[in-house]
Formats: C-alpha cells, structure tokens, sequence
C-alpha cells in the first residue's frame, strides 16, 4: 500500500467501509497525498492532456465565445470572467489573449480562477502574471456585483460520485472497503437504497440485473448555484466534458496515470479519476434554479461552428511549417472518432433572450 491507501485503510479498519465519493475526495483532494493537492498532472509530462494543452485555438475560440457573449449582454461595464478548475492556467492565457482582438471586453473583464490546489495556483499565477487574475476557493468567492461568465472545461469530470448497483433486493450503494488481506476493495451496502428523484423512474425501473448507476451531488449543486448567480447577476457559462448527452447506465469511474488506464483502487493519489459526466442532470438542476439551458452539443460541432477550421488555416498561413501539427490538433479536437464526439458542451444563460454563440 502507498501512504494514502495506508490512510484510508485505518478510516475503513476504525469506521467501516467509505462510499466511491469519499474515496474519490481523498484520492483527489487529501491535503498531504492528494493527487491534485502534490502535483501537476497536465500536459505531455503529467497524466493526461486537455483541449487547452492541444492547441491554443480551443482556448482562443473560448475567449471569442465569452467575448460574444458580453456583446449580447449589452456590454457590461464589468464582467467577471471566472473558469472553474483551471488546470495551469492555459485555456484562461488563451482566452485572455483571442479578448484583446476586442479591446472594450479585454478592458471590462476581471479574470478568476476557481482552485482549490495551492500547488496549481502557484502554475497559474505564473502562467497569468500580469493578468490582474484573481483567484477563488469555491463559486461562493466569485463576486457578486457584475455580470458573470463561466467557463468548466474537464471540471465536472473529476467531481466525486455515488454509485449503486442493482440487486434483487434493489439498489446497494457501491462502497470502498477491505478485503480478507487487507486491502482495498468494492464492496456494498447491505441494506438497499431509495433512488427516487435522482435519476429518471424509467431508467432505474429499466435497468438489469447487476447494473450501476452514477450520481454526483456535487455536481447537482454547483449547476444549481451557477443557475442562481447567472439569474441574479446576468450572464453566461460553458461547460466542456466528456460523458453522454443522455442518461445511461454503467461504471465510468476511471483512473488514469502515465496516459494510461490504471486500477482504481491501486495507488490512491497517484492516478486521476474521472466518471461521465451526467449533463441531463447538469441541465435539470440549472433549469430548476432559473437558468435557460442550452445543448448540450457535441464539442467538435461547437468548435466548428465558432470557426475553428478558419482559425487553423489562419495559423498555418503564418506557421507554414506547422501545418500538420494544426491539422492533428483539429482532428482531435472535433473529430467523431476522437474528442468531437466524446466530449460535450452545455451552455446556461441568466435568461432566454442571451443567446450564446454556437447553440441552435
């Protein structure tokens, strides 16, 4: 067992088994082995590359669609433009960059990163040196006197989730505890669980034998606060993941470590996990707290429609000798066989008469 698996298998010993969203906090979030608390897992050296790591035209396109949108807000005199889980900082460099094109914007808007990794923040605050950035512990610091616009790119993905397995006693809460060596392993509740109102009666009543379903009550209540503050203050936000555009069934809680799938359970600390993201739900709670919904909308369709094959060549004609690196990026970007498809993005708005570029 690594330090963290050490820890959690004497909260497991004294309290008893833990559920996957426990697991998944201290795995991501533990203040001495936390994965995202000890470390920088992007780009090429890290664990996994994003959209913004690619290219910087996915990050340019953002910064133009943001840019869009206070247009349509009528121009506010002040904006806060806020990205949740920013990573190192690259999608809000490139953002911030594509803004001077409107220099009215670039003046109006105040920079904010969401983070929560005293390690990250350290990146982004060298990366935006010069930016006027500001940074925030929660969506609660983010302030409350202006128009907001929101970008989540891969941050929903890393929220901790619940899952439940179908028996024929009902659903059993998936849990994490020991097994007869002493290490860890799935386990479930014995008692079953009443699910009603979490997910669709039809999915559940649908679902067979030994099934899994995901919840992410973490994520339900930022979509709800990003609904409230969009309604309050105007404004837009965006967000960018992977997972299906419908509700499903199945386990998706995955590890990733050295760009490759890793057991879950193995190294806490070590590896990210990640599960789909439930965008009807995302929807759903954003909806009930006011917002207008719009998508969601396959990424590469998104891209495309903000003008990313414009972008690209415009990029080779400057960078004759990078043409092929523009094409590769393009394609993993928006192709269906690679992030076009797999990944989704989900607009809100404070009200229905904003609509934001790109959605129909």
């Amino acid at each position: 067992m690594n330090p963290l698996a050490r820890v959690i298998a004497a909260e497991i010993a004294q309290a008893g088994p833990i559920s996957v969203a426990r697991y998944m906090t201290l795995a991501l979030l533990d203040p001495r082995h936390g994965y995202y608390t000890t470390r920088d897992p992007f780009g090429a050296a890290g664990d996994f590359v994003t959209s913004p790591e690619i290219s910087q035209m996915f990050g340019e396109l953002i910064g133009l669609w943001a840019a869009d949108l206070w247009q349509r807000l009528g121009m506010p005199p002040r904006v806060a433009l806020a990205e949740l889980g920013p990573g190192r900082g690259t999608l809000m460099a490139d953002a911030l960059r594509a803004a001077r094109a409107l220099p009215p914007f670039r003046a109006a808007l105040e920079p904010w990163l969401v983070e929560a990794s005293p390690r990250l923040r350290e990146i982004q605050a060298d990366r935006l040196a010069g930016s006027g950035a500001r940074w925030a512990d929660d969506l609660d610091g983010l302030p409350g006197d202006r128009p907001l616009i929101v970008i989540a790119n891969e941050f929903f993905d890393a929220l901790p989730i619940r899952q439940y397995v179908r028996r024929e006693t009902g659903w059993h809460e998936r849990l994490v505890g020991l097994d007869a060596a002493g290490q860890l392993a799935f386990a479930l509740s014995p008692g079953p669980e009443r699910l009603d109102g979490m997910l669709p009666a039809g999915l559940l009543a649908a679902a067979p034998a030994n099934a899994i379903v995901e919840i992410c009550p973490a994520g339900r209540a930022i979509a709800t606060g990003l609904g409230h503050r969009l309604v309050a203050q105007g404004g837009g936000a965006l967000i960018v993941d992977y997972g299906p555009p419908t509700h499903g069934t199945g386990d998706s809680l995955q590890a990733v470590r050295r760009h490759a799938f890793h057991d879950v359970l193995a190294t806490p600390g070590e590896a990210d996990l990640t599960a789909h993201v439930d965008f009807v739900a995302l929807a759903d709670a954003a909806r009930d707290a006011g917002a207008t919904v719009w998508g969601p909308l396959a990424q590469g369709e998104l891209l495309q429609r903000l003008g990313i094959d414009a972008r690209a060549a415009t990029l080779a004609r400057a960078n004759p000798g990078r043409q092929a690196e523009f094409d590769a990026a393009m394609s993993r970007l928006t192709g269906p066989d690679q992030m076009g498809t797999l990944f989704q993005t989900l607009a809100l708005t404070g009200g229905p008469d904003v609509v934001p570029a790109g959605f129909p």
